[in-house]
This record gives structure tokens, sequence and C-alpha cells, in this order.
């Protein structure tokens, strides 16, 4: 059978690629058009905000900094995610540069054997995010032209990612877990943590330099395959709208938002949104203006949480080798999308741009995209560390506090 799947799906993807050859023959001004246009995008916005994290991440890895975090991060992300705390790290860093950094993080944990695979699936699922940046810089005041509606969007997506974390602890309950986590539940121990950076340290006895050439030289093959499945995509997207195909599944989808009393105009933004996320949220702030701003926000609210399937071809050559599963990020993809779009709509009485809550939201000059925008990256990255290990502490603190009562109850 699975033979049978495996030869049906190279032929479908053969003839996918011819006729996309074809296209790109019948409509060459579009096609190189598109392409231009997705270079621009890789090397403006995508470059500067992923290629840094990359070779930081690399070395973060090498010097053991991560197994020290994680270390740290444990007595949180394990009760509540069911993953290691080097899992911490890697939510911080996908925070500050979104998608398809988790993947990344991910597969190098895996390969270190710090994480099994299920936890690598968990993980990889609720931590693949849009960075604020684009979310606050291009998406709310570049697109909508509206400050105010960055905070309703950043509730809504990155609390229905916490969201899916939990429901994701409940993927393959009967999962053994990693080596690494189950040797950490001694809890919160800074002499740990310190004792797991130098023993991962000593087991890397490459030199600084060749660390830094090969995490340059790791980043840089990773970014040019991000950057050539964003031209590709693009290409896609506007050939098929060039030759008409598109009509068709717009229709379809017209249809589909009738049947669930939405409006139809967003079929369009929807569409463009599942195959590349930029072109779906400048869809979807375009909508007419006889379309309620709140459908809009949600209709970019899936958008940037579903995140287009040009994201999804990205992080699944990251994960190819890794053992790690695609469909349950698949999956993860689809409820998180589902879920910022109804948190939209939830929230919008409460903190839309008519209820002036996210009023400190008009200063947008610190959310600058491109090279502007990495040392805001770099602080939020830290912020979100600090973050999670107060929480670590609170709840060692906690735990540490109920054991001691139980204690004393026995006596």
């Amino acid at each position: 059978m699975r033979m049978f799947l495996k030869k049906w799906s190279v032929l479908l993807l053969l003839i996918g690629l011819t006729l996309l050859f074809g296209l790109m023959l019948a409509f060459p001004d579009s096609s190189w058009n598109a392409a231009v246009r997705g270079l621009a995008i890789w090397w403006d916005v995508l470059f500067p905000s992923l290629f840094p994290f990359f070779v930081i991440s690399e070395m973060m890895l090498g010097f053991g900094i991560v197994h020290f975090i994680g270390m740290l991060l444990d007595p949180l992300m394990k009760p509540l995610f069911r993953i290691p705390g080097s899992g911490g790290f890697v939510a911080a860093m996908s925070l500050a540069s979104g998608y398809p950094v988790s993947a990344k993080l991910t597969s190098k944990l895996r390969e270190q054997q710090l994480i099994t695979r299920e936890e690598g699936e968990r993980l990889v699922a609720f931590t693949t995010t849009s960075d604020p940046i684009f979310l606050i810089g291009a998406v709310s005041v570049g697109f909508f032209h509206n400050p105010q509606l960055a905070g309703t969007l950043a509730a809504a997506h990155y609390g229905s990612s916490f969201i899916v974390g939990l429901l994701m602890r409940f993927h393959a309950p009967r999962a053994t877990p990693s080596p690494a986590a189950a040797a950490a539940r001694s809890g919160f121990s800074f002499r740990l943590a310190v004792k797991a950076m130098h023993e991962a340290r000593l087991s890397d006895d490459r030199t600084f330099g060749e660390q830094l050439k090969q995490s340059v030289v790791s980043a840089l093959q990773l970014m040019t395959v991000v950057g050539g499945l964003v031209v590709v995509f693009s290409v896609l997207l506007e050939v098929l709208s060039a030759s008409g195909l598109m009509t068709q599944l717009y229709e379809l989808i017209r249809q589909v938002l009738s049947i669930l009393h939405l409006p139809p105009a967003l079929a369009e933004p929807l569409v463009g949104g599942g195959f590349e996320v930029t072109l779906g949220a400048k869809s979807a702030a375009a909508v007419p203006a006889s379309v309620p701003l709140a459908f809009k926000a949600a209709a970019a609210a899936f958008i940037l949480s579903w995140a287009g399937l040009s994201v999804h071809a990205q992080i699944a050559s990251i994960l190819n080798g890794t053992g790690l599963r695609y469909f349950p990020f698949l999956l993860a993809r689809l409820v998180h999308g589902v879920l910022a779009s109804l948190m939209v709509l939830f929230l919008w009485p409460l903190t839309g741009p008519d209820t002036e809550v996210f009023q400190s939201f008009e200063d947008s000059s610190i959310f600058q995209s491109g090279w502007s925008g990495l040392p805001s990256a770099i602080l939020l990255t830290l912020q979100a560390l600090s973050l999670l290990l107060i929480l670590s502490v609170i709840i060692r603190i906690i735990q540490h506090l109920r054991n001691k009562r139980k204690a004393w109850k026995w006596k």
C-alpha cells in the first residue's frame, strides 16, 4: 500500500511540475515579476529576520547554552506541554524570529537526541508562529494601517498557539519521554544546569572557528532552500491567477463561506493565504470596506496561523530525515488557524480598535521589518526567555512548597 501511494505521489508531482512549467512558458512576464517579487521578500524580510537566528542558535547549541536553558525551563515545559525544557528555548527563538525557526531548532534537538520523535512533533506544532515584527509592523500597520489592531491579532495568534500546545500534550500519550527529560525530573537546579552545559561543551570538540564556519554554512544552505521555496510559490500563485484557474477555486470557497454565513469576499485572501502568508494577509486588508473589520482581522489571523503552503514546504524540507511526521504539524496548523480566527471574533468587542485597549501600539516605530528590526527581535528573544525562566522558578517554588506540606502531613 505504501509503495502504491509513493508511486502515485511521484506521478502527481511530475504532472504538477509539468503543468507549472507550461504555465510559466505561457505567462513569462507574470512569472518573471512574481519571481522578482518573491526574491525581494526573501532578501528584504526573511533573510535579516532568520539568518542571524540560525547562526546564533547553532552556536548556542555547540556551547551547551541550550542545554543550560533547557534544564532551567524543565519545570515549566514538562508539566504543560510534555516536552523537555529545551523546548522553551525553541519557543522563545521562534517567537522573536517566526517560522520556520522552530522547525530548524527542533531538528537540531532531534539530531542531538535531546527530544524524541513525539516530543519533536509536539514542539514544532505549537511553536510555529509568526514573529511580532511581521504581525505588528507589516500586517497591522503596513497592510491594515491600524496599529491598534495589533493587540487583538497578537492575543489571538499567540493565545491560540498556547492552546494548541496544551492540546498537543495529548499527542502520543503512551510515548516514552526522552532521556534528557527523564533525567531532568529533579526540577529547577542551577548547579545541574551548569553541569549539563559543561558536559555538552566537552562533547563538542570543535573549536570556535569551526563552530562559526559550520553554523554560517548551515544557515546559508537553509536560507537558500527557504528563498527558493518562496520564489516557487510566488510564481505558482501568480501563473495560476493569470491563467484563470484560481477563479474556480475562489468560487468554491465563496460558496463554502456563504454556507457558514461569512462574507464571500474573504475567499480571495483565504485562498491566497493558503499558498503564501504575506500575500494572503495583504489581500485580507484590501477586502472592500463593506466587509466588517472584525471579519478581515479574523481572516488575517487564520492566514497567519495556517502560515501558507510555502512555509509548510519549508518546514517539511527541514524535518525531512529527522523522523518527524508532517501530518501532526498539518493538523495543528488547521486547529491553530480556526482557534485564532474564533479568538479574534470573541475578543473583538473587548479589545478591538474601537475599545482603545491597545493604544500603546500606536507607537509602532520599534516594529520595523528587515535589517532595522534585528535589534528588536534579539531584545524580544531575551525578554521571552526571561519570562519563561521566571515562570519556571515560580512553578518550582510551588512544587517545593507542596512537597514540603505533604512531608509535614506525613509527620
